[in-house]
């Protein structure tokens, strides 16, 4: 097993890299899982007509970038393959949302809904399930092998979790969980039924932010009891990945089974090209506060909960913050964006102004923008594999000798972590936990993949 272990090490450390050297990540695209190939990026939705899905409650395994193989609980599209976290489920405001739960594995499992009214299961109200005055379950159960129906309105817009509600601290941290997307009636273009929610809808992305104690899970995978005093994370995830599998493309072939991408992908702000922020949904399945926050600029949360963020008379109360902290089974909506001019990042820094885009190949000081900073001397310099050469975007330049890049077209990138710092760190491995990159490609139009 250690030699099969040590052998996956060496191929998950070595496969990232070269495929992230060629990642042309394409921009978010939405559309059925099982239509989705290619290396794209953003949020893939799983959608039906009538808001109807079937999940299969099933056991699979995980891949961690220390190389460790990790046994985990999921939901499963239809009579699909496990994958965690569970399919992204988008609906529009005001459908009637139907979820089918069949149980293949050995002891009661549920669906809880939280921020939904009315929800039944089998058509009966979901209820807390009690024995004896001991609670069983937060709702209907299905039992091994067996199935239960729930249904709902989705009469607010937002993002929202849905995981199980039968002994959760243990269900849900062995991976019963997923999102739930509502769009408003606005369109597909606002997080919310509000105009200042729109969004450039090939930028939007979902973060789904959870931990694992690896002790717990082949506990539960040997059948054994686990003492919850005992609780200690190890592993800590975006999408079910930990960095630098965080990079990798949606439906990466060495990750079968953890199909979704945490890299974000943005172009600067522009007034003509790109004036609308992105969209970053995100949410915690775990049991700790996640200290979260993109470099570069601030985020402006707009919702929590799947609710906006307004005042009792409708006054505005979104916030901008550099720090975002996501509790347990907290989701939360923020707009962000780079480079624009009234937020302090005038283009007179990144090589340009509005009114004056720079074309691909411009040395942006030949122009009269040079940096406000004095560039230290070679010597003193660290230049990691994704910069290139030039701290101008769409500036490719010749790096010093030795040095090899993976970048593309001049685009920069920006580290996107948690700040509890522990987290970004896997049995002593760094760099292996939550983190991810936002990557931002040179004004529209541009030489990028």
């Amino acid at each position: 097993m250690r030699f099969l272990s040590i052998i996956r090490l060496l191929g998950r450390r070595l496969v990232p890299v070269i495929l992230l050297a060629s990642l042309a990540v394409g921009l978010a695209t939405n559309g059925s899982p099982a239509a989705a190939t290619g290396p794209t990026s953003g949020l893939v939705c799983t959608t039906n007509p009538s808001a109807t899905f079937t999940l299969t409650a099933k056991a699979g395994s995980i891949s961690v970038p220390d190389g460790n193989v990790v046994y985990m609980w999921g939901y499963a599209p239809g009579n699909g393959p496990f994958q965690y976290p569970g399919p992204v489920l988008c609906v529009n405001q005001e459908d009637t949302v139907t979820v089918v739960l069949h149980n293949t594995l050995s002891e009661d499992v549920s669906i809880v809904f939280p921020g939904q009214a009315d929800v039944l299961a089998d058509g009966a109200p979901s209820q807390p399930v009690y024995d004896d005055g001991n609670l069983l379950s937060l709702t209907k159960a299905a039992a091994p092998g067996g199935s239960v129906t729930y249904s709902f309105v989705a009469s607010e817009p937002g993002t929202y979790l849905y995981h199980s509600g039968t002994d959760p601290d243990k269900q849900v941290q062995m991976g019963l969980a997923g999102a739930l997307v509502v769009r408003p009636g606005l369109g597909p273009d606002y997080a919310y039924d509000s105009a200042d929610t729109r969004f450039n809808s090939d930028a939007e992305f979902l973060l789904v932010l959870s931990e694992i104690d690896p002790v717990m899970h082949q506990a539960v995978e040997q059948g054994q009891p686990f003492d919850m005093t005992q609780y200690h994370p190890r592993y800590w995830l975006i999408n079910g990945r930990g960095f630098p599998d965080t990079l990798a493309p949606n439906y990466a072939s060495w990750l079968p089974d953890q199909p979704y991408s945490a890299l974000e992908r943005i172009h600067p702000y522009d007034p003509v090209s790109n004036p609308l922020p992105m969209l970053t949904r995100y949410l915690s399945t775990g049991s700790f506060d996640y200290p979260f926050h993109p470099h570069g600029a601030h985020g402006r949360v707009i919702a929590r909960d799947g609710r906006l963020l307004r005042g009792a008379g409708g006054e505005d109360l979104s916030y901008e913050k550099f720090t975002v902290t996501i509790g347990p089974g907290q989701t939360l909506d923020t707009l962000y964006t780079w480079g624009d001019t009234h937020a302090g990042l005038g283009y007179d820094i990144y090589g340009h102004a509005p009114g004056d885009p720079m074309q691909p190949g411009e040395y942006a000081p030949d122009h009269g923008k040079p940096l406000p900073v004095t560039i230290p001397q070679e010597q003193d310099q660290t230049m990691g594999m994704y910069y290139s050469g030039s701290p101008f975007l769409g500036v490719m330049e010749p790096m010093l000798p030795g040095m090899m890049t993976y970048n593309q077209c001049g685009e920069n990138y920006l580290i996107a972590h948690s700040h509890a710092l522990h987290m970004i760190v896997a049995w002593d491995v760094l760099m292996s936990g939550m983190a991810t990159y936002i990557r931002i490609d040179p004004p529209l139009p541009n030489m990028c993949p």
